[in-house]
């Protein structure tokens, strides 16, 4: 039930179930990636842990989101020397995900809309602790900072302004653990993380079979078939950083795979990196809606880049993708349905299409 002086994070957080975090014709989104956007900062903090560095910002009305800045121009893209656990976080990415989840039909992943910043008044004035004393003059004397992390973390990686205006993503906080508790589980799928070494999945084609399809929680409820649904949204991505994913406890396995941490996303738009689809083209199990909306959008008169442009255009710091990423998502959408055909050559149709009413 609304209440009249309900905050639209509060109406985010209430809007949850168990099979979507908003619902498809729902307003409260919109409501929130405008308070994003422009609601005042009254607090900034570096989030503890993780590779690179983020930012809690807290609002006035007790909102709170999760800041990733700015660290290059959209067309510079992943350095062809670096591994995926390497790689830059990408602030765009993390917008354009959102979108993409929510053409797709998934609804799976926070809201997160672009927002420029003074960084003198809104970030500099407004925190303490170890990550003011980061803070330096650049010789450009542009306003920057660095703070601590695994990656990136130093004068030489620093986050600077222009010469103190930054752009970031701004990513709405799930619920408090406290109020709904979250479960982190490996993915099944997970990468080495190692210079040489590779994994299990990546040398055994039988894996799916063997360790996946019939191991809890795999083996009953919706988890599987979200499985599936991850391994086709970080393909069109490209996001190969996918270690771990979290559910909501208190749906139990009827929880869906929530939708965290694209930072690693769209950053190479002429590369399709295969492996990343494993999931699927070993196990040969689509969701029949997932499917369904696949080809509804592969049949319309308008494309996936269209939707995703069209799409993009809503949020302030557009554009968010270069023309070549756009494109890349039509590339990448055919391979997908390449890759169900082939199962269903291989495997009975019954066994390829999963009807879990999910």
């Amino acid at each position: 039930m609304n209440r009249q002086n309900q905050t639209s994070w509060e109406a985010f957080h209430l809007g949850i179930t168990d099979r979507e975090l908003y619902a498809e014709d729902s307003k409260v989104v919109d409501n929130l990636l405008h308070d994003l956007a422009t609601n005042e900062i009254v607090h900034v903090a570096q989030k503890e842990g993780g590779t690179q560095i983020k930012l809690i910002i807290d609002y006035a009305d007790m909102g709170q989101a999760l800041f990733k800045p700015m660290r290059f121009p959209r067309d510079r893209e992943t350095e062809p020397n670096h591994f995926y656990f390497t790689d830059f976080e990408r602030h765009n990415a993390e917008i354009a995900a959102f979108h993409l989840d929510r053409i797709l039909g998934f609804r799976r992943t926070p809201p997160v809309v672009g927002r420029v910043l003074n960084m003198t008044s809104e970030i500099y004035a407004l925190t303490d602790g170890y990550l003011l004393r980061t803070f330096f003059v650049s010789p450009a004397n542009n306003l920057c900072f660095h703070g601590k992390c695994g990656y990136y973390c130093d004068t030489a990686h620093a986050i600077c302004g222009h010469p103190d205006t930054l752009e970031g993503s701004f990513a709405a906080f799930l619920p408090p653990r406290n109020v709904a508790q979250r479960k982190s589980w490996a993915h099944p799928y997970r990468r080495s993380y190692h210079k040489r070494r590779k994994a299990s999945w990546e040398t055994d084609p039988e894996y799916c079979d063997k360790y996946v399809r019939h191991t809890p929680p795999y083996n009953e409820g919706r988890r599987f078939g979200d499985l599936m649904d991850l391994a086709i949204f970080d393909f069109l991505m490209g996001n190969m950083d996918r270690h771990h994913y979290e559910t909501f406890k208190a749906f139990g396995n009827n929880s869906f795979i929530i939708h965290l941490d694209h930072g690693r996303g769209f950053g190479k738009a002429h590369q399709d990196e295969l492996s990343i689809l494993a999931p699927l083209t070993q196990c040969c199990v689509v969701r029949g809606l997932t499917l369904q909306r696949l080809l509804q959008i592969h049949n319309s008169n308008q494309t996936l880049s269209e939707l995703m442009k069209e799409s993009l255009l809503s949020d302030p710091i557009s554009p968010i993708l270069t023309d070549d990423h756009l494109l890349a998502l039509d590339r990448r959408l055919g391979i997908v349905l390449h890759s169900i055909r082939e199962c269903t050559r291989r495997r009975p149709f019954q066994d390829v299409i999963l009807y879990d009413n999910y």
